[in-house]
């Protein structure tokens, strides 16, 4: 009977006690960006030469790359795979971003890019998702050699995969300026492989 009273003690104090080999630490930083709030999911445009999508119905940068969404907030960047939620600091600035015109937005809501008319498609949130990724893969918007732009000639691209920075630090409508990224290039050779993951 005392075996089975001392059997009985143990079995429950190593069920309740922590056993070290089984503890776990699981640290989640949850950053609280300032929230956008969208009526519905946002359309994006296809920024010209690029397979980089803008959101351009709101008055800061938010961009979709290779299935990730993409914000600059304070001089830093964030991406998540969800336009509203989620987002976590990545610790330079995305490699398509030295690609996107400051002027873009201009651009946009002047229907013309770089002095030529500019009849963009928006493209719904759900068909984006949907298509992002064979579009990317079967280079769909540079086949149509346009992006919607009239008389557009398409520019050489780089041979190196380096692009030449068309501008530091994100830009934002009506905002103060930011101060300059903490990493503001990716390292080369890992432009389009680092934002991807």
């Amino acid at each position: 009977m005392k075996k089975l009273l001392f059997g009985t003690i143990f079995l429950a104090l190593v069920l309740v006690s922590p056993i070290p080999a089984m503890a776990k630490v699981n640290i989640g930083i949850n950053i609280s960006l300032p929230p956008i709030v969208f009526a519905g999911p946002p359309e994006v445009v296809v920024i010209p030469e690029t397979d980089v999508y803008a959101v351009p119905d709101v008055s800061v940068d938010i961009f979709f790359y290779h299935g990730w969404w993409w914000r600059p907030w304070e001089g830093r960047w964030y991406r998540s795979r969800n336009y509203d939620s989620g987002w976590v600091y990545y610790q330079r600035a995305p490699s398509f971003y030295g690609r996107i015109p400051r002027g873009w937005r201009n651009d946009y809501r002047d229907h013309r890019w770089q002095g030529h008319p500019w009849n963009y498609q928006r493209i719904p949130n759900q068909q984006l998702q949907r298509n992002w990724s064979n579009w990317e893969k079967s280079r769909h918007w540079e086949k149509q050699n346009t992006w919607g732009v009239q008389g557009l000639r398409p520019r050489n691209r780089p041979q190196s995969g380096r692009v030449q920075q068309q501008h530091s630090r994100p830009q934002y409508q009506g905002a103060p300026q930011q101060s300059e990224p903490r990493h503001g290039k990716p390292e080369r050779g890992q432009e389009d492989k680092q934002d991807r993951y």
